[in-house]
């Protein structure tokens, strides 16, 4: 291996972030949590977390034995596992007190969002669709979308998701939102129909553009190279690249990894990391769904106002970095979808894309009571 090759260390230094329920000692991400506890509703209790699984030592660990980490971990990401796990039933009601229930927080949450302009960002897949077998059959219900669209009237609302801006465009199919896709490196405002919409063309952004070459053509490598594995699908997002293994065999688990990799070592201006069911290739600018959240509320002149209240709904990994900039910015909350435990910053959960629309209608209602008192005084 030669010393460009970062793909491979970035990879491993990811492990410590995965949407799974592991404790990492002494992990930067953990201290900054516990230097800044977030803020919760009254009877909010912080509990401390069960440590079951040290990676701080991971550069004396050896080549085969970092493929196994890899290994373990796609395999501690699968339902089955997931759901036997003791260590997430001894830790289920703990991670509800550190978590609670957004339905059954929201009068909570809207009292602390009282005189704030309420701005919404939402993942798609495990958010607003359920996670399926075939990621291009992931479709959102037709209640689903009736709601959403009744929530972009109300508030300034966004899609941030991994997905391709075009194709979470044609599930979703709503042309008054802000999509941001390729994990918020394309960014792209309303067509039509939101009173929030700023200029004629609506916001565009694209950081990552002169990556597009590269990501076109590690796509047709790697689509050679993985289709002598059952069950795996490699997935162009324009910015960045999705291999599924939800439906690949476990015994091929550690095969699949071994050909991504072999493929990457020779970009290592692109990084791989693991999120729900899938390895990302994502380039190595410093851009993710908390940076598109920061780049769409200073697009709706929210920059640096003490007036707004952003809430961002989502169930991967990825987004734990729009969560991260909510509890920077003081601002607003972050709700994890998820019916496991999870090491999240956000402060709320919901646990799956039913609860998320029981959600976001009752943010609606409570929208439309609040314009008729207002209209009655």
């Amino acid at each position: 291996m030669t010393k460009q090759n970062v793909v491979v260390s970035d990879a491993e230094a990811e492990i410590m972030n995965m949407a799974i329920s592991v404790a990492v000692s002494n992990s930067s991400i953990f201290t900054a949590v516990a230097e800044k506890p977030p803020v919760g509703p009254p009877g909010y209790i912080s509990i401390s977390r069960k440590r079951f699984m040290n990676l701080k030592n991971l550069d004396s660990i050896n080549g085969a034995e970092r493929i196994n980490s890899w290994v373990d971990s796609m395999r501690a990401s699968s339902p089955t596992h997931l759901k036997s796990s003791s260590f997430l039933k001894e830790d289920q009601s703990s991670w509800i007190l550190q978590h609670p229930s957004a339905l059954d927080m929201f009068e909570q949450i809207i009292d602390a969002s009282k005189g704030k302009q309420i701005v919404m960002f939402m993942d798609y897949d495990g958010t607003l669709s359920p996670i399926v077998e075939d990621p291009d059959r992931a479709f959102m219900s037709a209640a689903m979308r009736k709601t959403v669209k009744k929530v972009a009237r109300c508030f300034p609302t966004a899609i941030v998701s991994g997905r391709c801006r075009d194709k979470v465009y044609k599930f979703v199919r709503l042309a008054e939102l802000y999509y941001a896709g390729s994990h918020g490196m394309d960014i792209k405002g309303p067509a039509k129909g939101s009173k929030y919409k700023k200029g004629s063309q609506g916001v565009l952004c694209q950081p990552a553009s002169e990556f597009l070459p590269m990501i076109d053509e590690v796509y047709k490598l790697l689509v050679e190279k993985t289709k002598s594995t059952p069950g795996a699908k490699v997935e162009n997002n324009k910015f960045c690249l999705s291999v599924h293994f939800r439906c690949v065999d476990e015994k091929k688990w550690s095969e699949l990894f071994l050909q991504v990799r072999s493929v990457l070592k020779e970009y290592p201006k692109l990084r791989l990391t693991q999120g729900r069911k899938v390895l990302e290739i994502r380039p190595t600018i410093k851009w993710d769904k908390g940076k598109a959240l920061e780049f769409l509320l200073e697009s709706l002149g929210y920059a640096n106002c003490t007036n707004v209240f952003p809430v961002y709904i989502g169930d991967d990994r990825t987004d734990e970095d729009a969560f991260k900039i909510l509890r920077e910015r003081g601002q607003g909350f972050g709700i994890l979808v998820s019916k496991i435990p999870k090491e999240t910053t956000a402060t709320y959960s919901l646990q799956e894309p039913a609860e998320v629309m029981d959600f976001l209608q009752r943010l609606v209602e409570w929208k439309r009571q609040s314009i008729r008192a207002h209209s009655m005084l």
